[in-house]
């Protein structure tokens, strides 16, 4: 039977001349790799980044009328050092919060510049 092996990419949308703000907060706050796209899309204004080396990544593509979703709608990525985002995003002056918490599961909601929450959790081991 075929199953789902992981979760390739997530692709979040931004506003019409947002590709410098996505490049800063992804590429620069968060530390992703930015990646080229591919030649197919060539006409499409996204850009691609590299969550890890296993090929997990990011898609932040271009929406014309961005408006709101469900306030709880997010992507979450895995991070080695959930204090170290913590005290990155708070110097460069976005809103983290901390929610409740989940045993071995520290983490936190920061929104990037185009209001897209994005969770950000460091797995320490099983939680429950």
């Amino acid at each position: 039977m075929p199953s789902v092996k992981r979760l390739q990419h997530t692709s979040i949308p931004m506003p019409p001349g947002g590709d410098d703000d996505a490049r800063a907060f992804y590429g620069e706050v968060l530390g992703m790799r930015e990646i080229p796209k591919p030649e197919g899309l060539a006409a499409m204004t996204v850009v691609w980044f590299a969550a890890n080396e296993e090929g997990d990544e990011v898609h932040v593509f271009q929406e014309e009328n961005i408006g709101p979703n469900s306030a709880a709608q997010h992507l979450c990525l895995e991070v080695d050092d959930i204090e170290g985002y913590k005290t990155r995003l708070r110097d460069r002056g976005y809103d983290v919060q901390i929610p409740e918490t989940i045993h071995n599961r520290p983490r936190l909601f920061v929104r990037d510049p185009f209001d897209n929450l994005l969770e950000l959790v460091e797995i320490r081991g099983q939680y429950v």
